[in-house]
């Protein structure tokens, strides 16, 4: 398969020959790609990374924008992630009023920002809240789940073809809009529903869902996970309830996905509500049937026009994260941070999350309405978190064409700083330093070369690691060529060394550079040299992006 910077190259060469009209390549349709596991998103024929703001939940109104647009600027975001509710486009059953996408349109276009609209429907974490009332308050027509004890869950079934029919029907006249009004695609992917799943409750055990679940598995989700034909119970054991549920809702999704992109194909994604990765608990205790990190396969063999599962990020600890990012950076599956809270914390895994070729990352709850989701998020919404995404994004913005194609070839790295060390017993001061040290102390493998990075040292000095207060560093490192490397972070060290194939050659830094992309073009500013490299690449809270030549060298004798 072509790599994406050749498609770009053959695209303008086609324009250029006359194959292909202006009119037929002005604004192509926004892509997910992928190849070899690697994948990219294309926004106007070229691969792109989502710097992403998301709004609050009740932001989605015209009166509200005045307050989201300027986080927006000072964010430096690309891309604003915002709620279209089924209540505000379909009020009354077969009417439909799409004002606000029309305002949404063009106030993006004046902002120059693109769009990632959030589709609240059939559920919204769980239940129906921003589904019309006439849906919610007709649970003859529209049934929730229900519970294995008889009780009626705040939840709608995937199992009623009501629903799927009325929620499809108004999410393909979304699609049918943005078709006609949106001919440049300011719109750049949709998510389908919001937090799908159930709480309080496994599955759902209505009579109807009962009749289903005693049947055979289907035979579509036999043959992709290749297992014995037979009923849920037979084929999947103590799993059965949650994979019946998430088998469900996923083809639900599917479904409405697959409609939306008949009209207007555009990349589609659903959102999740994590459980906890080392302590789940029991389906139920969290959002059963949603894309949780045991029931991915059984989404990605259900819901085929899904392009990516995405996480929603609310744990603050580094290791906890780390295993999210881990679960759903997948061969088949584009790692998109669709949320992650806007405190200080979590700013920090924009590094991790784009160090493993994710195609984006968005903060949650980035606008002055005046409401904060502390303690999930910062407590006061604040110049102060602004500033901790900003800074990031500033650190990507001079490569950010130059990375997303780099990333697409699977040519980059990226780690973040790991929270402090556990409290120890350790009374041995040099054995509690080396401790420190090395958890502060990260290795990247490079190919001919490693980069280690460390955290919390002096610039001009060999002192060990000992940590930021508190933890925010990170370091992002792409591959130009066999030895070359652009390498930019945050309050962090970088150094390299030879790998094993070296090892015993003399080697040295040849000329690292400072400067910045601009159409394609390398722009260099000055050479770092002297004390700017003798004690490793140190990057403060400052915007530096560096271009590093390494090369070993010959010893001679008379």
């Amino acid at each position: 398969m072509s790599t994406f910077s050749e498609v770009v190259r053959r695209i303008c060469a086609l324009i250029i020959t006359g194959l292909v009209s202006l009119a037929a390549v002005a604004a192509p349709l926004p892509k997910l790609m992928s190849d070899d596991g690697h994948h990219a998103l294309l926004v106007d024929g070229e691969p792109y990374i989502i710097l992403g703001s998301q709004t609050n939940n009740s932001s989605n109104y015209p009166a509200a924008l005045k307050d989201v647009w300027p986080s927006v600027e000072k964010l430096g975001a690309n891309t604003l992630s915002i709620p279209v509710a089924w209540e505000q486009v379909e009020p009354m059953e077969g009417s439909f009023d799409f004002s606000y996408l029309n305002v949404l349109l063009k106030e993006a276009k004046q902002h120059n920002v693109r769009l990632i609209l959030l589709w609240f429907g059939t559920w919204k974490n769980n239940a129906p809240h921003y589904a019309p009332a006439w849906v919610k308050l007709d649970n003859k027509r529209f049934p929730r789940v229900v519970t294995r004890g008889g009780d009626t869950l705040n939840s709608l079934s995937p199992m009623s073809a009501n629903t799927l029919n009325a929620d499809k029907t108004a999410f393909v006249e979304l699609m049918r809009y943005l078709k006609k009004h949106d001919k440049e695609h300011r719109v750049i992917m949709v998510q389908v529903q919001n937090e799908v799943g159930t709480y309080g409750s496994a599955r759902d055990y209505s009579p109807a869902a009962q009749a289903v679940f005693q049947a055979q598995v289907p035979k579509d989700l036999v043959r992709a996970l290749n297992v014995q034909q037979g009923t849920w119970s037979e084929v999947f054991k103590a799993d059965a309830d949650e994979f019946f549920h998430a088998y469900h809702i996923a083809r639900y999704c599917d479904e409405i996905a697959a409609a939306g992109k008949a009209v207007k194909n555009l990349p589609m994604y659903v959102n999740v509500a994590l459980r906890h990765p080392v302590n789940p608990g029991l389906p139920g205790s969290y959002s059963s049937g949603g894309a949780t990190d045991n029931v991915i396969h059984i989404w990605k063999a259900a819901a085929p026009n899904i392009d990516s599962i995405a996480p929603d990020i609310y744990f603050r600890e580094y290791d906890l994260v780390e295993k999210v990012l881990d679960a759903y950076a997948r061969l088949d599956n584009p790692l998109f941070v669709a949320e992650i809270g806007n405190d200080q914390a979590y700013a920090r895994y924009f590094f991790s999350t784009l160090g493993r070729g994710g195609i984006g990352i968005s903060p949650f709850g980035m606008d002055d309405t005046g409401y904060t989701n502390f303690p999930l998020g910062a407590p006061v919404y604040d110049e102060a978190v602004i500033a901790q995404f900003s800074r990031l994004y500033d650190l990507l913005r001079p490569m950010q064409l130059e990375w997303a194609e780099l990333s697409a070839a699977g040519k980059v790295w990226g780690v973040a700083e790991p929270d402090p060390p556990p409290a120890t017993r350790e009374t041995d001061e040099a054995k509690q330093k080396q401790t420190t040290a090395e958890w502060y102390t990260q290795i990247l493998q490079l190919g001919k070369w490693n980069a280690t990075v460390t955290y919390g040292r002096p610039m001009f000095w060999i002192a060990p690691p000992q940590g930021n207060t508190p933890s925010a560093g990170g370091v992002l490192l792409a591959q130009l060529g066999q030895d070359e490397f652009l390498v930019t972070g945050y309050k962090a060290r970088v150094e390299f060394s030879p790998a094993s194939e070296l090892v015993g050659k003399k080697h040295m830094i040849e000329r690292v550079e400072e400067g910045y992309y601009q159409n394609g073009k390398w722009t260099m500013l000055r050479v770092w040299n002297g004390d700017q490299t003798d004690w490793g690449l140190n990057f403060a809270d400052r915007q530096h992006l560096l271009r590093i030549k390494l090369a070993t060298y010959a010893i001679t004798s008379d």
